[in-house]
């Protein structure tokens, strides 16, 4: 099977690597145009969120979906209840905080309402909250975002179940399911930590972004012993050699992923936004947007260990230079893919929606892909995102053969 990586997508074409289908919406009211790519079908449906941010592109879209292609596929275990589905993603190019983006929201969701029904399960991503959706979602007159999933359902009203007690569970003040994408980024952190030689009680980190995915990164790395030495966000950077109250500053951020700069201690400073990378850190994880390291800017990366916590934050080029200086990236769609991976253990019952179970499967299961992704890595002389994409396509084929569209 030879598929374009994502972060590649508009620069390579290849005669099999087409989506199975996309579509171009233009808002009637606003001109705002979206996009929907279902990259890949398995067993009819497919599965990636929704985002929305200014300057969104069709090859964007195209290359989270693919995205969403491997990162399912690489979570196949033959004895499990979830069979991963198919990737797709959405975009639409539109400002997130201008007044009108609920109502281009819902009129796009509106407009896709056959393909939510019964090939496209979706949620929040860049730009889109949860809740957001699930009000839209409700008004054109769908039972939740995820409804095409329930065709392969075996109990919907247990599944149901086992979904509210996942959504209404809190730990430490925080929603379990804002913790579970960044709880298994910091996971796939550790265990690359591990098999490269840095202790947490030594190592430092840098967050770049301090949404649900790079806010639960921070904590659960802290609690792991790595000092966490600087957060970006919208606003700026702040930064303390000798580390930031990641707690505190967790379960005091704005609704938008904005650090409360009230709530900083006397020795953190505030840098400007464009000195994310002169923080000097073991561990750098970019958890914002996509393409945010590129050539023009990854000479400064000087951390070790660079983890993907957003979908394609390092281009190519940016990243044949970065490892030529030996810093080892793991790959978006193992480090970030325990958001996804979690809702189908739940919806489809391989774990009860408590935080133990779901703590105990996100850590075991990022851990295990990590040492088989390390351990291919160093056999074949690749690197990790390369033998990544040789564990996800495998599985992938073993997957559409076991279960044909």
């Amino acid at each position: 099977m030879s598929l374009s990586l994502p972060n590649a997508i508009g620069s390579v074409e290849q005669a099999d690597d087409s989506p199975v289908f996309e579509a171009i919406w233009t808002d009637p009211i606003t001109g705002a145009r979206g996009y929907l790519v279902l990259d890949r079908l398995v067993r009819g449906i497919s599965s990636g969120g929704l985002r929305m941010r200014k300057g969104c592109s069709l090859d964007e879209v195209r290359g989270l979906a693919r995205g969403m292609t491997l990162k399912e596929a690489i979570h196949y275990e033959e004895a499990a209840r979830y069979v991963p589905l198919g990737g797709a993603k959405g975009g639409i190019d539109f400002e997130p905080s201008d007044p009108a983006a609920e109502s281009v929201l819902y009129r796009y969701l509106e407009a896709m309402k056959p393909l939510i029904e019964q090939r496209w399960t979706m949620g929040e991503d860049f730009g889109v909250r949860q809740e957001t959706v699930d009000k839209c979602i409700a008004q054109i007159g769908l039972g939740s975002s995820v409804d095409a999933a329930y065709q392969h359902v075996d109990d919907p009203e247990q599944a149901q179940a086992r979904m509210r007690v996942a959504f209404g569970t809190d730990v430490d003040g925080v929603k379990l399911d804002e913790l579970v994408g960044g709880y298994g980024v910091a996971e796939a952190a550790l265990a690359a930590m591990e098999l490269h030689d840095l202790r947490p009680d030594t190592a430092t980190a840098f967050i770049q972004g301090f949404g649900s995915m790079g806010g639960a990164t921070a904590r659960y790395l802290q609690r792991a012993g790595v000092r966490v030495v600087g957060i970006a966000d919208v606003h700026g950077v702040v930064a303390n050699p000798n580390g930031l109250d990641v707690e505190r500053l967790l379960l005091t951020r704005t609704p938008s992923g904005g650090v409360n700069r009230t709530e900083l201690g006397p020795d953190d400073v505030e840098l400007p936004g464009d000195r994310w990378l002169s923080v000097a850190a073991d561990v750098l994880v970019p958890a914002a947007t996509s393409y945010c390291i590129n050539a023009t800017n990854q000479h400064e990366v000087t951390a070790k260990l660079v983890v993907e916590a957003a979908n394609m934050p390092v281009t190519p080029e940016a990243e044949t230079d970065m490892a030529a200086r030996g810093i080892v990236i793991v790959p978006d769609f193992v480090a970030n893919s325990a958001t996804n991976a979690w809702w189908w253990w739940v919806l489809f019952g391989d774990i009860d929606g408590s935080a133990e179970q779901s703590f105990a499967k996100i850590s075991t299961r990022l851990r295990e892909l990590s040492s088989e992704m390390f351990a291919l890595s160093a056999a074949d002389k690749i690197t990790a995102r390369a033998a990544a994409y040789t564990m996800a396509t495998d599985r992938l084929a073993k997957l559409t053969t076991a279960y044909p569209s």
